[in-house]
């Protein structure tokens, strides 16, 4: 079974709905820097539109590409048999009232979907108990199969302790945690100059700071149930994993540069705790992917498209995890077996 765990949602009746669409616009605050508007593409429709810094485009929500029927469409084309859908990085801002009215538009499509469609649930990672009456209305009677966090909210990454109450709750209830990039990292200034920088490294960038932070804070000590799925390869975490948690050196040296005595116990946190989507993986590149698999396992990555954000994705990204030089166990593991395992308990 191929199951894509990126597929973005944004309710069909959001630039009608008043409530609805002022909810998206009015929740990011001044202080942010991001300004949000909806305006026009070059074909006329209307599109919700992301700023940061003014005048510089970070998201691009287009009307009229978030239907059941574009989503269904494209799974048959591309043979996606299942796919999770949630919000594409403006979970950071909703709030509580706004994230109930997505997680109902979602779990309608979810049941008009013909058991195809999964949701995550919306829902504001501070310490309220309405936030929390939400996140068990969208698992128990919604049928939810997991939670939806934005990596950082403000400049507060997921280790921040003000966080670490709604983790504890996340983590009773055993529920998988999907970790989205935001359009830019916390510190950003140096990023944003050059669009495909902005749009592509900021994202990464944003990813490893917030998969580094969180192995290294000693969270998952506290809450060993949660699991977290970071897009984008955790920021191709697989690149960095052996210079950030190094083996103790062979001789002795002069001073400790680097914290090695933590190695144990990251390396059990990333079997764990850590799982990465290797998202929209036709534009990472064949040697890229098979290096991931290598270092991260295959048991650790999953397939998503970030459809329909470059509908061309999907297809694309089954192929070139088909086109791989692994076993097809691993290709099975990668398209669906860890989705399947991850978010559905299957």
């Amino acid at each position: 079974m191929v199951i894509d765990t990126c597929m973005d949602h944004v309710p069909e009746r959001l630039y009608d709905d008043e409530e609805m669409l002022n909810g998206f616009l009015n929740c990011i605050s001044q202080e942010s820097g991001y300004k949000a508007y909806v305006g026009s593409t070059a074909g006329g429709a209307r599109q919700m539109i992301l700023e940061k810094p003014e005048g510089l485009a970070n998201l691009n929500y287009v009307d009229g590409e978030y239907s059941l029927k574009v989503k269904l469409d494209a799974m048959d084309e591309c043979g996606v048999d299942a796919g999770i859908i949630k919000i594409p990085c403006w979970q950071e801002w909703l709030d509580i009232k706004t994230c109930r009215m997505v997680n109902d538009d979602a779990a309608v499509m979810c049941a008009e979907s013909d058991g195809r469609l999964y949701a995550l649930a919306a829902v504001p990672p501070w310490d309220e108990e309405e936030n929390y009456k939400e996140l068990e209305r969208c698992v128990n009677e919604l049928g939810m199969c997991g939670v939806q966090l934005a990596c950082h909210y403000g400049e507060r990454y997921l280790d921040d302790p003000i966080f670490r109450p709604f983790l504890s709750r996340v983590n009773e209830m055993k529920l998988p945690v999907y970790v989205r990039h935001t359009p830019l990292p916390a510190d950003w200034k140096h990023i944003v100059d050059y669009n495909n920088v902005r749009r592509t490294l900021g994202r990464v960038v944003d990813q490893s700071i917030a998969v580094g932070r969180e192995l290294f804070c000693g969270m998952f000590d506290e809450l060993p149930d949660l699991r977290f799925v970071h897009t984008i390869l955790g920021g191709n975490w697989y690149s960095v994993a052996a210079s950030m948690i190094p083996a103790r050196s062979s001789r002795a040296e002069s001073m400790e540069r680097l914290e090695s005595d933590s190695r144990e116990k990251i390396l059990e946190y990333l079997d764990k705790n850590i799982f990465f989507e290797a998202t929209h993986p036709s534009t990472l590149g064949k040697d890229q992917l098979e290096s991931a698999v290598r270092i991260c396992g295959a048991d650790h990555i999953l397939f998503g498209s970030s459809f329909p954000v470059f509908h061309g994705w999907m297809g694309d990204g089954v192929r070139m995890i088909n086109s791989l030089d692994i076993s097809e166990e691993e290709k099975q593991l990668i398209l669906g077996g860890n989705a399947e395992r991850v978010f559905l308990g299957q």
